[in-house]
């Protein structure tokens, strides 16, 4: 499962490392989006790169994804995150029993849970690409 500000990255900066990341799950793996990630995107784009949205929707368009839905009404107390706007994604990410959640977001850098794995995109490569 990718996070928003790994999206962002991919669509807007596109480079060869994020590019490397995106063609390596999506031949290997299968690719999570979760509909409060996909929310999350598409305002980000309408706040800080209105010019770049069509860009967004192409993309989204033709990347192959599974969608899972994150619910409105959330329990709280299964985790402590220090950004409690955070807290929907890594929830949708535990209830959908995804294996890996790649963020470059610090928020995430300090919770101890078993799965997912967080990660950050670089680390990504190097663990399981290089």
């Amino acid at each position: 499962m990718l996070d928003t500000n790994v999206l962002i990255s991919m669509i807007i900066f596109p480079n060869k490392r994020f590019l490397q990341v995106l063609e390596f799950i999506t031949q290997n793996h299968t690719l999570v989006l979760s509909s409060f990630v996909i929310d999350e995107l598409i305002a980000v784009a309408d706040r800080k790169f209105p010019a770049k949205k069509y860009v967004i929707e192409n993309f989204l368009g033709k990347l192959s994804y599974e969608f899972v839905y994150t619910p409105h009404i959330i329990p709280k107390g299964l985790f402590k995150i220090r950004d409690i706007n955070d807290y929907p994604v890594l929830y949708t990410a535990i209830t959908e029993n995804i294996d890996i959640f790649i963020t470059g977001d610090k928020d995430f850098s300090d919770i101890d849970i078993e799965k997912p794995k967080i990660i950050t995109p670089i680390d990504f490569i190097t663990k399981y690409i290089s």
